[in-house]
């Protein structure tokens, strides 16, 4: 379902079940999965758990992000997500609402990234339909677990 949701956004998501080949994401899903096991039990894994008490403004939650997500809310397209240079960098986080005083000339996909989804995340995690997208159900959260940001 959070698969279905992401494709009505634009986004390209590959199954967490596909092990083979270039687009293979799966083996990322299985270190995650073994990192989730090993986080303290007070910090919740959203879907799955209940949110912190205080609410997830102030608590500790771990969300799954897609990274595309966050790179088409910073005018990229879903086909051209990937950023390697400073400038398109600078142009992407401005159009978040973040003005970085310095960037190199070039930057590795992964930092971009990482980068543009924390900006990302700064400026839309307090949004609660991004908490309770309408796609998602109790099953579903349960079952499936669902992508931060999908709608």
């Amino acid at each position: 379902m959070t698969e279905a949701a992401q494709a009505g956004m634009g986004c390209a998501p590959t199954s967490n079940f596909n092990l083979v080949g270039a687009a293979q994401v799966g083996k990322g899903s299985l270190s995650g999965m073994r990192l989730l096991h090993r986080l303290p039990r007070d910090i919740a894994v959203w879907p799955i758990d209940p949110l912190p008490a205080m609410g997830p403004a102030q608590g500790k939650v771990v969300v799954e992000i897609y990274t595309t997500i966050a790179a088409i809310a910073a005018g990229r397209s879903a086909r051209a997500s990937k950023i390697r240079d400073g400038a398109a960098l600078a142009q992407a986080l401005t159009a978040l609402g973040c003005a970085p005083d310095t960037l190199p000339d070039t930057i590795t996909d992964h930092a971009a990234d990482a980068l543009i989804t924390a900006a990302w995340l700064r400026n839309h995690a307090h949004r609660a339909p991004l908490w309770r997208p309408a796609g998602m159900n109790e099953k579903i959260a349960q079952t499936e677990g669902w992508t931060f940001g999908a709608f």
